[in-house]
């Protein structure tokens, strides 16, 4: 019998909740979990060194295969000797399948049993993307965690509508299975969808687990639904998950939802959020959300959060990082980006220690209460 390239191993179990330690090993390395990922859609995370990411402690980073099959194009990075060699990243790297922007491009999509047809954003050239095609791109990429391709479909589209999207993923997903050609070296996740509906996230599930994949996303998630409505599904939906493999929760990063997934038994995390809201001069920090750009900042001479040891505040004001933004100095992006993404993979790393302590609920309310969580307005 082969050994799987995605293991996971449990290291211990929560006592109050369905939160795990864990780690997974990959053929790049082992990282700990439960773990957030950086997002480098397009072979990089946005103003961020590969060595930055090391210093920070990110185990593992997630790119795009959409973007990278558009440009510069998977048999480029092939060519070069795999995606790990093309961006200088020797560490774990995870694939999304390209379905989630089939989803946002849907004013120009077109999807039946055999894939999907849409514009090119880019210059609106007419694509196709199949569950074969998703697999091939992967492997030239040679990702170390490959996603199945799936439908997203909106949460609230209706019962009817959602049930043929799942079991064609379903069968989408076994599709990919067979069409995977490097299973030896790359693992590859399936993706439970199902919108809001328990008992079609239990038959996506079964289908799924029923081909015995070396791990588990459950996708569909963080595309407009209130937060109490993500927390609902994941109750029903990540028990179902086998308790010997990954759990991954896909394009979530806000830190109320990080935690909040973690306490439902989530390992794995990804979201373009803490770059993003970055480079608009939006941190993370310990008190909450702070803007930087804001007037009040303008002769502060503090760091962005006191609480932080990172780079960034170790060495920066937020006058001077407001200084920076507001001269559009690229500078001041990476300045936010670092932090933002050392936030989160800090706030992850005690999220571990607090599992090991079995106090996740106990940190859960002095993280909100230190956060200054406002829930009708979102402090991520």
């Amino acid at each position: 019998m082969s050994v799987q390239p995605i293991q996971y191993r449990l290291i211990k179990k929560e006592k109050h909740t369905g939160a795990r330690l864990g780690e997974i090993i990959t053929p790049h390395g082992t990282f700990p979990t439960p773990m957030f990922m950086p997002v480098g859609t397009q072979a990089t995370v946005k103003t961020q060194s590969p060595e930055e990411l090391k210093e920070m402690g990110a185990g593992i980073i997630l790119a795009n295969t959409y973007h990278l099959w558009l440009r510069p194009g998977d048999d480029l990075i092939a060519k070069a000797g795999g995606l790990h060699q093309f961006m200088n990243w020797d560490q774990p790297i995870l694939t999304d399948s390209g379905g989630f922007q089939v989803y946002s491009l849907a004013d120009s999509r077109n999807i039946t049993e055999k894939g999907v047809t849409f514009k090119n954003h880019l210059n609106g050239a007419k694509m196709f993307l199949s569950p074969e095609k998703a697999m091939a791109i992967q492997n030239h990429l040679g990702s170390d965690i490959m996603m199945s391709f799936d439908e997203c479909p909106q949460f609230y589209q209706p019962y009817d509508y959602v049930k043929q999207s799942i079991e064609r993923t379903s069968r989408w997903a076994e599709r990919g299975l067979k069409a995977h050609s490097r299973p030896q070296e790359q693992g590859l996740f399936g993706i439970v969808q199902g919108a809001g509906f328990e008992d079609l996230r239990r038959q996506s599930a079964k289908d799924l687990i029923s081909l015995d994949f070396p791990g588990y996303a459950v996708g569909g998630l963080a595309v407009g639904e209130s937060h109490e409505e993500m927390n609902a599904v994941l109750d029903f939906t990540t028990p179902l998950l086998p308790e010997n493999k990954p759990r991954y929760l896909m394009g979530v990063g806000a830190s109320d939802s990080l935690i909040d997934g973690v306490i439902r038994g989530i390992d794995m995390f990804d979201c373009v959020l803490p770059t993003r809201i970055a480079r608009n001069g939006t941190c993370m920090t310990s008190q909450g959300r702070l803007v930087v750009k804001n007037a009040q900042y303008a002769e502060d001479f503090g760091p962005l959060d006191p609480n932080c040891d990172c780079y960034t505040c170790q060495n920066y004001s937020r006058a001077y990082i407001r200084h920076l933004h507001k001269a559009d100095e690229t500078f001041g992006l990476r300045l936010t980006s670092y932090h933002n993404l050392y936030f989160l993979v800090q706030l992850m790393k005690k999220v571990r220690q607090a599992i090991i302590d079995d106090s996740l609920l106990e940190f859960r309310a002095d993280f909100m209460e230190k956060y200054g969580y406002n829930r009708s307005k979102r402090n991520f």
